[in-house]
């Protein structure tokens, strides 16, 4: 009895999975960046079939080797698909990915699922999801925390904001290309967990980068200063799993001349969306805005395409630039 009990549960599991699956038989993808790239991967990898979109053929190229369909823009994209991931750099892209002439509502089906996984301004989110009801599509935010590492690895956070339905119709497919789902509330809020979460990792890796760098200047190994970070009070995401420092981990950015990863220049703008944010609602957050100059310098000095750990390069010497 016990065995069949098991067989049945299993069996119910299967089936729920495979009802998830075959809820999406057609799933749209924009934009293959380093994010993305890996995020469009894992989907194939889980069994679904996927048709993607980019303005570098290069990496639509590359994805179409793994198994998907290439699209010849968003608006051939969102007509054969049932829901739609966007992960896409800037507020500008996303609206224009929506609203331009040939974009994704230019010929959406009735009750198409957006989820935009792109880190932009709250109010763009709830701009876009208002056109997007004009078209009766479905729309939630779900950025994502974990780094190219995480989604590499299919273990993002994904921070989903909007209608409790959308986010229960769309959470198996975010499952497959990550380890957590949090539902924030109405739409927007999972922009604004993000735009929080950045915030906080800008902060921690230039604390991380100063501290090392001082140890360093000290006369104290950068490499004995990360691991006693990684056992004392000082431990975070920025020390142990990211570390600034190159050698440490040969698999993060700072070993591979700070390539990959996140770059600066999107720190940067999740720091300006935070500081625009701040303004709107009169709230301090007087760090977050020294990291945000911070990270301007670094984009003055020519490290825009650098990953944002290279703080620590910039903190050990001003002129750093290669």
């Amino acid at each position: 009895m016990m065995n069949c009990a098991i067989n049945r549960y299993t069996q119910q599991s299967y089936n729920s999975l495979s009802a998830g699956r075959r809820h999406f038989s057609n799933v749209g993808f924009v934009g293959l960046g380093n994010m993305g790239n890996y995020m469009a991967t894992n989907l194939i990898k889980k069994g679904y079939k996927l048709t993607v979109y980019d303005i570098n053929k290069s990496a639509v190229k590359n994805l179409v080797a793994a198994g998907a369909t290439e699209a010849k823009s968003a608006a051939d994209l969102a007509k054969n698909s049932q829901v739609v991931v966007t992960m896409l750099p800037t507020n500008d892209h996303v609206w224009d990915s929506f609203t331009a002439k040939d974009g994704l509502l230019s010929s959406v089906q009735k009750d198409t699922l957006f989820i935009d996984s792109s880190t932009i301004d709250p109010s763009v989110s709830q701009k876009v999801s208002a056109e997007t009801k004009k078209h009766g599509a479905k729309f939630i935010d779900g950025p994502v925390s974990g780094g190219v590492v995480g989604a590499r690895d299919a273990t993002l956070t994904f921070m989903v904001g909007g209608p409790k339905d959308q986010y229960e119709r769309a959470k198996s497919l975010l499952e497959a290309m990550g380890t957590r789902v949090v539902h924030c509330g109405d739409v927007g809020m999972g922009q604004v967990a993000k735009l929080c979460n950045n915030m906080l990792l800008a902060i921690s890796m230039i604390g991380v980068s100063e501290v090392v760098n001082l140890a360093d200047k000290l006369g104290l190994d950068p490499k004995v200063m990360t691991s006693i970070l990684n056992t004392s009070t000082g431990r975070c995401w920025s020390s142990e799993i990211y570390p600034p420092v190159p050698g440490i981990i040969s698999t993060v950015p700072s070993s591979n001349k700070y390539q990959g990863g996140f770059m600066t220049s999107l720190m940067t703008k999740d720091l300006g969306l935070a500081q625009a944010a701040a303004t709107r609602s009169n709230t301090p957050i007087p760090l977050g805005s020294l990291a945000h100059q911070i990270y301007r310098i670094l984009m003055n000095h020519g490290l825009k395409d650098k990953d944002f750990s290279v703080v620590y390069q910039y903190l050990k010497s001003s002129d750093y630039n290669k």
